[in-house]
């Protein structure tokens, strides 16, 4: 297979299934969907046109699976500015207790520094620089890694002589939803700065905290156009248990009853488990558009 970036790797049937399996396909369908993916596949098949016919095979037989299969470019279908992706992180954080805010400016010991994610809990507090990529086969590098060391060395140092010995204990963090090169990786373990990619570290990578939250984008929907989504994160809709829980957005964005309907079954149903809205919810008729 040829990867985004030009490199090749062999075909792995194990990879395909586990990342089904992850999106909470069920075992029978699994195998269906690799029989079919099997029948197509040849020599020197795009990893992009893999994941079509996977995405494809699967959304014919269960839309939310499909949408959390989606996962890695329905995050990149959070562009392009970055602004939806740092709330969209911020939320990660929030939901593990912390204090967050977003854009502020902080000062450092020799200039100030718009900061992307603060999150605070009263005993650390973290501030994050989010790299958002809208293309497949981007990554970060160690001089992306290095430029945000030094802009968190300085506001260290500022908070430092502010705070004296009962200073929180601060944390750099550079966030990013494609990858992390090896370099970058050695760099922020080496220098102190924390990081967090699509695969990085393990256990706690992005990917991870995603499926282990159920704080799944809007973009993961498969009954939303590109324009109604773009809609939803305008209106600052960027989660699927936040559009769950306030449906009339969709006729605000001039969505139809029925689709309506649709579409926040499959927002309840790709955040199951992890919020307490009915999948029986109907949205109020006064805020849809026939």
């Amino acid at each position: 297979m040829i990867k985004a970036n030009g490199d090749t790797e062999p075909f792995d049937e194990d990879k395909i299934r586990r990342s089904l399996i992850r999106s909470g396909t069920a075992p029978d369908m699994v195998d269906t969907i690799i029989g079919k993916v099997g029948e197509r596949v040849y020599d020197n098949i795009t990893t992009r046109k893999l994941y079509k016919i996977v995405f494809n095979e699967l959304q014919k037989r269960r839309r939310p699976a499909a949408g959390k299969y989606h996962l890695k470019n329905a995050i990149m279908e959070l562009g392009p500015t970055g602004f939806p992706f740092e709330s969209f992180v911020a939320s990660l954080f929030r939901a593990d207790g912390y204090q967050v805010i977003t854009g502020e400016m902080v000062e450092g010991h020799c200039v100030k520094h718009e900061v992307d994610v603060i999150a605070d809990n009263g005993k650390d507090q973290f501030m994050m620089e989010c790299k958002f990529h809208s293309r497949t086969g981007t990554v970060c590098d160690v001089k992306t890694a290095l430029y945000v060391r030094a802009r968190f060395w300085d506001i260290e140092k500022k908070l430092a002589a502010q705070q004296g010995k009962d200073s929180k204990l601060f944390k750099g963090w550079l966030v990013t939803n494609t990858r992390l090169t090896a370099d970058a990786e050695q760099y922020g373990i080496c220098s102190g700065l924390a990081l967090m990619s699509w695969n990085f570290p393990a256990g706690q990578s992005l990917r991870e905290r995603i499926d282990a939250s159920g704080l799944y984008p809007v973009t993961c929907i498969t009954s939303l156009s590109r324009e109604e989504k773009e809609k939803l994160l305008a209106a600052n809709i960027v989660l699927c248990k936040d559009l769950a829980k306030t449906p009339e957005v969709l006729g605000k964005i001039g969505i139809s009853e029925s689709r309506a309907q649709r579409i926040t079954e499959e927002a309840l149903n790709i955040s199951r488990g992890n919020m307490t809205v009915h999948d029986e919810r109907m949205i109020p008729k006064d805020h849809i558009h026939e």
